[in-house]
């Protein structure tokens, strides 16, 4: 399931940097890669709102995948900065 999670985090962090492109710059990155309306810009933007919609319903469980626990019963983060 972490690669699940992965992959849509990735795929929202593609959603988020396209919409920024756009609101900012008027550029469209999915559209000139893949051409504006083709199949294959119409499929990258459906599985970003399907990783959107699986990384609402699935974030307490994800949240609770990505703690580790420490010997001695306490949990922390399985990566700290």
């Amino acid at each position: 399931m972490k690669t699940l999670d992965a992959i849509s985090a990735v795929l929202i962090v593609v959603g988020a940097l396209n919409w920024g492109l756009v609101g900012f710059f008027q550029f469209n990155l999915v559209g000139a890669v893949f051409g504006p309306a083709s199949l294959l810009s119409r499929i990258v933007y459906a599985l970003v709102g399907v990783a959107a919609i699986y990384w609402v319903a699935e974030w307490n469980a994800m949240r609770t995948r990505w703690v580790r626990e420490e010997p001695g019963g306490s949990a922390r983060p399985a990566q700290q900065l």
